[in-house]
């Protein structure tokens, strides 16, 4: 099983969903930088469910502890390892159903690759809960992004049907302020329609999925490989470790197929004394490698496939057709709460980048004026 990713900066999660905790160990960061314990906290609440019908009705405080790696609110330069702890698990809902495959989860798969030795409680090693330490590792590669002058924003950009305002394609976008709670929306007006078709989904023991879209500013040009390490690559690669993603897209992204060259191509300007694109339908990367404009992708996550309704299933130990009711606590909707996830993981894998470029010296001294 692999559970580290990153090339300089690196992290390596751990832990099931109703085991004792799950934890991430973040390396690869210099002595020095202050570790801001607030802005953890509030992106764990961002992540956080609340039992109030539009997440699971499993709620967790979420409270990071740091085993290492942290002293006097400041990193060691050693590598950080911190937990959360699980505290609210109700294995006993997965007990009469535990031979029975869920459709859209990795029961089967995970049964063919671990022969049966697998912790299958909540969806154990694959569960949405081991983001809960991706957040906390990641906000703290956010901190340091943000003393570089480099914002990450991510926002709903539909949800159930119901679109947000768009990001505009213009380069030089003014980067959102960031909205507290689950609806990370450039229009707040649009989050009332979609709590109302993520509890009409949920009353019909159904639920929905939506997109995702992030937007960075502040990255110089030059950062990034041409093939196996571009931007491109491994932001998508981490983004694909969000249990739902299921697709992803660059700037015009699928909309290119519609265009012609003159259309999908950016023109060059320059800004004072500074190259620029005068539109970025390329989403900041050309050749793999940032272009110094932001960079702006776009996720879709499935519906959670935990749902209500009776579906056709196998019982895997007995080789039988079945029928599947499920019981426990599930996500009517996870959209909202991945908002996060995908805008910490962001932050890791550009800190991992920038850190390949520059080096430590950098996340604490700041970039070189180019």
């Amino acid at each position: 099983m692999k559970n580290t990713f990153g090339n300089t900066v690196s992290m390596t999660i751990f832990g099931e969903s109703h085991g004792p905790a799950v934890g991430a160990v973040l390396d690869g960061l210099a002595a020095g930088l202050p570790v801001d314990e607030a802005a953890i906290a509030a992106a764990m609440d961002r992540r956080r469910a609340r039992g109030d019908g539009l997440s699971t009705a499993r709620t967790e405080a979420d409270a990071v502890e740091f085993l290492s790696g942290v002293y006097n609110g400041h990193t060691t330069g050693t590598a950080i390892t911190l937990m959360v702890r699980n505290l609210n698990t109700r294995s006993s809902d997965y007990a009469k159903t535990a031979d029975l495959l869920r459709p859209g989860h990795a029961d089967y798969t995970a049964y063919a690759k671990y022969e049966g030795f697998q912790d299958a409680r909540g969806g154990g090693h694959f569960s949405g809960r081991i983001t809960a330490a991706s957040v906390a590792a990641g906000a703290i590669c956010e901190t340091v992004l943000n003393s570089l002058g480099v914002k990450v924003y991510t926002h709903i950009a539909e949800c159930a049907g119901v679109q947000d305002a768009p990001l505009s394609s213009a380069a030089g976008l003014v980067m959102p302020d960031p909205q507290p709670g689950h609806f990370a929306l450039l229009d707040a007006s649009k989050e009332e329609a979609m709590q109302t078709a993520i509890r009409a989904a949920g009353s019909e023991g159904d639920s929905v999925g939506g997109i995702l879209e992030t937007i960075v500013t502040g990255l110089p040009a030059g950062i990034g490989e041409p093939w196996f390490d571009s931007v491109e690559s491994e932001l998508a690669h981490l983004m694909f470790a969000i249990p739902a993603c299921k697709g992803i897209e660059f700037g015009a992204g699928f909309g290119f197929a519609a265009l012609r060259g003159s259309q999908a191509n950016d023109p060059f300007t320059m800004r004072g004394d500074m190259v620029a694109t005068a539109t970025n339908k390329n989403g900041g990367i050309n050749g793999g490698i940032t272009n110094g404009m932001p960079i702006v992708f776009r996720t879709v996550l499935k519906p959670t496939p935990s749902i209500y309704k009776q579906q056709h299933t196998v019982d895997y130990i007995g080789k039988t057709d079945g029928e599947l009711q499920i019981k426990g606590r599930h996500d009517p909707c996870i959209v909202p709460r991945a908002a996060v996830v995908q805008n910490t993981l962001t932050a890791f894998g550009l800190l991992d980048l920038l850190t390949v470029r520059y080096g430590t010296l950098a996340q604490k001294h700041g970039l070189p004026q180019e």
